[in-house]
Formats: C-alpha cells, sequence, structure tokens
C-alpha cells in the first residue's frame, strides 16, 4: 500500500524557522530531540501489555501520587535525552521535587517544563494518556547552569508549549506562537507528518467536561453554571453532553478538535488543594497558550488569565476552566453572577 508523502514535523519546523530570520536554530534542535524522546515513549507505551512495565513502580512523586512504572519510564526518558541536547540550562518535571540541572557543559538559553504522562491513573485500563511541555527562554544570563528563576516565569512568555497524546494513534501538538498545528506519527516510517494544520477550536460547544463526583465541594456558582449546562433550551443549544475522560490532555485534545469546555475548580475536598488541582507550569500554562493560539480561552474558576499568572513555585496549582471561547465567558457570567447573555 502507497502512503502519500506528507510534510513531516521537522520539515514544518525549519519552514516556520525561515520566517523568522533572528531565529538561530536552537529552538528548532530542541523541539527535534523532544520529538525523539516522545518516539521513544510511544513505543514503550503501545508495548506496555506486553512489557513488565504496567503497574505501580512504588515510589511516589511530589505531589503525594503514587508513581506509575511507564510514568518513570517516560521521565527518565526525557531527562536523558534533554540534559545534553545543548540547548537548556535547567528542566522541571511532575515527577521532580527540585530543579533538574542539565549535564554540565551542555547549557543552553533555553528551560523545559513537562509532565512526562498526564493521565497515568489511565495507563492500566488503556486510555488515551500525555505528554504536556513547556518551553521558556532563560530569564538569567546565557551560559552556566540554570536557576529556578529561569523556570518560575508566566505562560505568556511561553516560546513553544504543547503536547504528544498516546491513544488509537500518536499525535504531536504544539505551537510556537504562529498558531496550533498536529502531526501524526506514522509508525511504519517512525515520522510524524502534518495531519491537522492550522487547528481552530470551535467558538461555542456542545460538551462539558469535569469530575461531577467533586460537585458538592464547589462553590454555588460553579454548581449553577453546570446545571445551566444540563437544562434543555434550544436556542442556545443545551443540555451540553458531558465527555470526561479523567485524562486531561485527552480530555482537552478532543475539545480542541471538537469544541468543548474543561474545567477543573477550586474545591473544599482537600484543603491542601484549595486552589486547585492542576499544576501551573507543566499542564495549565502550555495548555493555554496552545487553546489561545487556537482561538479558544484559558482562565482560572475567578477569571484571572492562567498565560498571565507568574508561578510562585515549581508546582503551584491552580484551578482550570480553559476551552472555547463564549462557553468560557459564559461560565464568568456565572462566577461574575451577571445574566447570561442570549446566543446570537
Amino acid at each position: 500500500m502507497s502512503r502519500p508523502l506528507g510534510i513531516t514535523v521537522s520539515r514544518h519546523i525549519m519552514d516556520s524557522q525561515r520566517l523568522h530570520p533572528e531565529a538561530t536554530g536552537d529552538l528548532t534542535g530542541l523541539l527535534n530531540e523532544l520529538i525523539v524522546a516522545a518516539k521513544t515513549i510511544s513505543a514503550e507505551v503501545n508495548m506496555a501489555g506486553l512489557a513488565d512495565i504496567l503497574g505501580m513502580s512504588g515510589k511516589t512523586n511530589i505531589q503525594g501520587e503514587h508513581v506509575q512504572k511507564l510514568d518513570e519510564f517516560a521521565n527518565n526518558t526525557i531527562k536523558r535525552r534533554m540534559a545534553r541536547c545543548g540547548y537548556l540550562c535547567a528542566m522541571t518535571s511532575e515527577e521532580e521535587a527540585d530543579i533538574i540541572p542539565v549535564a554540565e557543559g551542555y547549557e543552553g538559553k533555553y528551560t523545559l517544563a513537562f509532565d512526562p504522562l498526564d493521565g497515568s491513573s489511565n495507563i492500566d485500563v488503556n486510555v488515551s494518556i500525555g505528554t504536556i511541555f513547556s518551553i521558556h527562554r532563560r530569564f538569567t544570563p546565557d551560559g552556566g547552569p540554570g536557576e529556578e528563576v529561569d523556570l518560575l516565569q508566566p505562560g505568556k512568555k511561553q516560546v513553544a508549549a504543547g503536547y504528544i497524546i498516546y491513544g488509537s494513534s500518536t499525535m504531536l501538538v504544539f505551537t510556537t506562537g504562529d498558531g496550533v498545528h498536529g502531526f501524526t506519527l506514522d509508525p511504519s516510517v517512525g515520522e510524524f507528518y502534518l495531519s491537522h494544520p492550522d487547528i481552530r477550536i470551535p467558538e461555542k460547544s456542545k460538551y462539558f467536561s469535569i469530575n461531577e463526583g467533586n460537585w458538592h465541594y464547589w462553590q454555588e456558582p460553579v454548581r449553577r453554571y453546570l446545571e445551566y449546562l444540563k437544562a434543555e433550551d434550544k436556542a442556545t443549544g443545551r443540555p451540553y453532553s458531558a465527555r470526561y475522560i479523567g485524562s486531561m490532555v485527552a480530555d482537552f485534545h478532543r475539545n480542541l478538535i471538537a469544541g468543548g469546555i474543561f474545567l477543573y475548580p477550586r474545591d473544599s475536598k482537600d484543603q491542601t488543594k484549595t486552589y486547585g488541582k492542576l499544576r501551573l507550569l507543566y499542564e495549565a500554562a502550555p495548555l493555554a497558550m496552545v487553546v489561545e493560539q487556537a482561538g479558544g480561552k484559558a482562565v482560572t474558576d475567578d477569571g484571572r488569565s492562567i498565560l498571565d499568572m507568574a508561578p510562585e513555585d515549581l508546582h503551584q496549582r491552580v484551578p482550570v476552566v480553559i476551552g472555547s471561547a463564549r462557553d468560557v465567558d459564559t461560565f464568568l457570567q456565572f462566577m461574575n453572577d451577571t445574566p447570561v447573555k442570549p446566543a446570537g
């Protein structure tokens, strides 16, 4: 069976670089190294049921969560690949308590924050999972090891962000600030090909994604918003349909392509997580950049722009409301206790 000749991700990155004469090629090299790590993780994910890599590793990460064996593999794969790539000065990961240094003599001008395997609690039941990444230019002068301040920058200063989703196919979705593009891995040749150029999230949707098991712990405006979505009203396209996987990268990806709103608001269930569950640096901020480049919105449950937030520590948690722009606007009307505007 012949295969259509398509644009590879490497070719796409190189072509994009030509639009910016000031580009040095370092970001291109960094993204290509990260893509190699993603291919390695994808191969292991696809073999997980046959290899001895399912189940718990017996460790606990900085979040207090049990670490899966595949979590550990993904984290180590990215660390080892990127530590000597020559483009980074420092890294941070969901699985590591502290800043991750790069190999001495290989320091570069960028930082990398990543969630090596988002949705890992679903690994053993074969649900889509993914790697989320965020890239900043270092804050301190070039040269020498990076510092924590290099990583603690707001999302609006990201130079690239995206994710790799491992599902029925492996897909890379990312932005460098010039729109959002998706690439699907052809496993027969080990190459990502452009499959979803210039992704635009629908302005309004008919889907919502939220863990309704936390209903009794939410603020009253959040509950009223969910009641509004589930009420019947043909004029505004309600009721909405619930679509919740429990793997943020999978829920986000579906909503990015088909339209939808994903919510993980703060709750009173765990007083140590009053400000939300999701992490700002390597979950909320990179996905916020992706969705806003695709025409959507990303805010906290009190209306703050996620991209404007400067992280106070590597593992800061934030409430997240992200997705189709008009749906996010409607949510904010409930939080501000203002009348909902009719569809038009």
